[in-house]
């Protein structure tokens, strides 16, 4: 038995989410409280408030009959009514016709209980928070909450009058009209509040999974841009030392085992950087950029002039420029035949300005286009900053990166760079 307790828990518990788990205890506890009303406010007090005669007894037993048929068909379409009110499914035509019908039903046996003295008022006045309870929980959840008390007030008007016309007591009157309009939005209530926390919480782990969906992507997108960003100068820097290599070697040069050497150092130092970046922990530090990018473009041959007083710049605009740095060096060894580039570091008004500017200008793509273009403008936007890159009369190119420093970085870095 206990283990036939632990694989039905397991089966519909264990293996729900939390907010299928909240919804499944709403709905039971649906089940079970118009099961509870209908006990404790029909089934129970009915046949102690019923006069002892033939007629009530019949009046009495239909009523019964019609409360546990109410009861039924409202468990029955707890869960259809649900998934309407949350915009999972339309809710079918005619599904609020039967649970009508037997409200009206249930309520014109109490009028001719009343009319007919075959039962005790308590009795009746509870019957009919009892009749209210199983329709107006699920109707609550059909209409909007304007229609609902527009319709309730209609239907207490027409409650009062008829059990005013069975029962000419004033008393009488102003209990059925009291106990319907408590009734009525007690039922709006129960059904309203708990279908409106279940859509918040839907809505809340519906946001999550987004959010995970989005990190995901975000993640890959990083790890892309930095593997581009990480073996783009890596591999032009050796296609170009061994390209120098075979150079040197068919000549008999011994410094051809240097490029070598230097080619082997490079392609070790892209396996760390390519581990650091499945890590997530690639950063890339400006200093070392601007002193990298100087030598590699001096061993290809093209004069670099560079400006590296980077002291006092935060951080995350450090590895940020240092991509830039990496980015450009390896363009200008990949695209055009420069033989000058300049490489400066500038404060201009409350800004770092990054420039890159060579004269290879003929096989130099221009800005906007390839995949490591964008990957520095979506680094530079991170923290705010802009890219460009475009020609610059007719035999320059340039690429200007420009980040916004904070107030307390203003200070540190001082006036100009």
């Amino acid at each position: 038995m206990t283990g036939r307790i632990r694989r039905w828990q397991q089966r519909h518990w264990g293996q729900r989410s939390k907010v299928e788990r909240v919804e499944l205890y709403s709905v039971i506890t649906w089940h079970c409280s118009i099961w509870f009303i209908a006990g404790c406010w029909v089934l129970l007090p009915l046949p102690a408030g019923l006069a002892h005669r033939p007629v009530a007894v019949v009046l009495g037993s239909v009523l019964a009959l019609v409360s546990i048929a109410q009861c039924a068909t409202a468990n029955a379409l707890v869960r259809t009514t649900l998934d309407a009110c949350l915009g999972r499914t339309e809710l079918p035509p005619g599904t609020q016709r039967f649970p009508a019908a037997l409200l009206g039903l249930g309520f014109a046996v109490l009028v001719t209980l009343v009319a007919l003295d075959a039962a005790k008022p308590v009795p009746v006045r509870m019957a009919i928070g009892g009749l209210l309870m199983p329709f107006g929980l699920l109707y609550g959840l059909t209409v909007p909450v304007r229609t609902f008390l527009l319709r309730a007030a209609l239907l207490t008007v027409l409650i009062t009058a008829a059990f005013g016309w069975a029962d000419h007591s004033a008393v009488g009157v102003v209990a059925t009209a009291v106990t319907t309009v408590f009734q009525s939005l007690f039922t709006l209530l129960a059904g309203r509040c708990g279908a409106w926390t279940l859509s918040v919480m839907w809505e809340a782990d519906r946001a999550r999974e987004t959010e995970a969906r989005l990190a995901v992507a975000e993640e890959r997108l990083r790890f892309g841009r930095d593997l581009h960003d990480v073996l783009g100068r890596n591999l032009s820097v050796i296609s170009l030392k061994s390209e120098l290599a075979v150079q040197l070697a068919r000549r008999g040069r011994p410094e051809a085992v240097e490029q070598m050497i230097e080619v082997q150092r490079v392609a070790q130092e892209s396996q760390r950087e390519v581990r650091a970046v499945v890590r997530g922990y690639r950063e890339a530090d400006l200093g070392a950029e601007l002193v990298g990018a100087q030598g590699v473009l001096t061993a290809a041959g093209i004069d670099c002039e560079v400006g590296d007083r980077t002291a006092g710049l935060p951080a995350e605009v450090q590895s940020v420029l240092g991509w830039v740095v990496r980015e450009a060096t390896t363009n200008v060894l990949r695209h055009g035949d420069a033989g000058h580039c300049a490489l400066r570091l500038e404060m201009q008004e409350g800004r770092v300005v990054l420039t890159v500017e060579n004269d290879g200008v003929a096989g130099t793509p221009h800005g906007g286009g390839g995949s490591g273009l964008a990957g520095l403008r979506e680094r530079l936007a991170a923290v705010g900053g802009t890219l460009r890159a475009g020609r610059v009369g007719d035999d320059r190119f340039r690429l200007a990166a420009e980040v916004p420093l904070t107030q307390e970085a203003r200070e540190v870095s001082g006036v100009m760079l």
